[in-house]
């Protein structure tokens, strides 16, 4: 299905975005990133605007879908990832990546509830193998890159970085509030539009957050904040601000032309992506190991128990017929 490709597409781009933004918040503030990464969206939107535009024609979005649009740019763009990039910084991605991927189990719950999307037995067990799938990849212990070859083995890595988990916490259940009920905000703007109504969604979504980071230039504080910016750090937020539009561009595809219920588990595939990447650009700072690679295999298998058809799965695997009609049975929706 396309929009499922489109949804993968997304989770490929976030992982690589999310590699990005890990480095440069290290030593940069989540502000910063935020003044980097916004604009450079909507920068990138507003083309991709224009093409559709001269290609397709405006596609029409009515009034109200494009305040929930706008909405959507303060609740995922500015609320959600200032959490997101402020649990990092308080107590790692390690800490923090469970919490923030139950953004899909808020996504899926406010689906069935506020947008009535179905959902049967196989797609629900397919959830909670993916958030297995997660947590499970999350507790892979981290081993400092070198230490098994250090003339002195008995010695431990002296710490560089100490968690503050209790703040870790508290802005990765925010963020995952946030990056969870956006989606359904964007579904109910661009429900029985089109891909390219998804593009102008994505732009006014990136013109609210970034009219709301110019408002933010008001402040001195937050003024004297941003033009703390390093070059270093610069670089790697423009990687990721790139990247991060990219991954809303196919996101909001995704969601004018599929369910909550296909698109949100699917992206949690950039659990995946996302140790793939930070594996090639940077293998000594990097967690890997069995528990990795067990997480990832559920959080594959739970996405596929999702994205595809029920009956195409119980038919593939010749399942009893009792067992297919409980695996069949919607627990909620239409």
């Amino acid at each position: 299905m396309l929009g499922a490709l489109f949804a993968v597409l997304s989770a490929a781009t976030f992982a690589f975005n999310n590699a990005a933004m890990r480095r440069g918040v290290i030593t940069g503030t989540p502000i910063q990133g935020m003044a980097i990464t916004i604009p450079i969206g909507l920068l990138c939107f507003f083309p991709a605007a224009l093409v559709v535009a001269a290609t397709t024609g405006v596609p029409h979005l009515a009034l109200a879908g494009t305040a929930w649009m706008a909405g959507v740019g303060i609740v995922h763009f500015i609320i959600g990832r200032y959490c997101n990039y402020r649990a990092n910084q308080e107590a790692g991605v390690n800490l923090t990546a469970p919490v923030v991927q139950l953004q899909v189990a808020v996504a899926v719950i406010l689906a069935v509830v506020v947008l009535h999307e179905p959902c049967t037995v196989l797609q629900a067990i397919g959830g909670i193998v993916m958030l297995a799938g997660s947590l499970v990849t999350q507790r892979q212990p981290h081993e400092p890159a070198g230490a098994a070859s250090r003339d002195k083995p008995a010695a431990a890595p002296e710490p560089t970085f100490l968690p503050r988990r209790a703040a870790g916490y508290l802005f990765a259940s925010l963020a995952a509030l946030g990056y969870g009920t956006s989606p359904i905000m964007a579904r109910i703007a661009l429900e029985h539009t089109s891909p390219a109504t998804g593009v102008i969604g994505g732009l006014i979504a990136y013109a609210a957050a970034t009219a709301a980071i110019a408002t933010g230039l008001v402040s001195r504080t937050f003024r004297k904040n941003v033009g703390g910016l390093q070059r270093e750090n610069l670089r790697w937020f423009l990687y990721s601000g790139l990247f991060v539009a990219t991954a809303q561009g196919f996101n909001y595809a995704a969601l004018s032309i599929a369910p909550i219920m296909l698109v949100a588990p699917i992206l949690q595939l950039s659990l995946v992506f996302r140790f793939v990447f930070a594996n090639a650009l940077t293998p000594d700072h990097e967690v890997w190991g069995r528990l990795v690679i067990i997480g990832s295999v559920l959080s594959i298998a739970g996405a596929c128990a999702i994205s595809i058809d029920t009956d195409l799965i119980v038919h593939a695997l010749a399942l009893p017929q009792g067992i297919a009609d409980v695996l069949r049975w919607r627990i909620a929706g239409g």
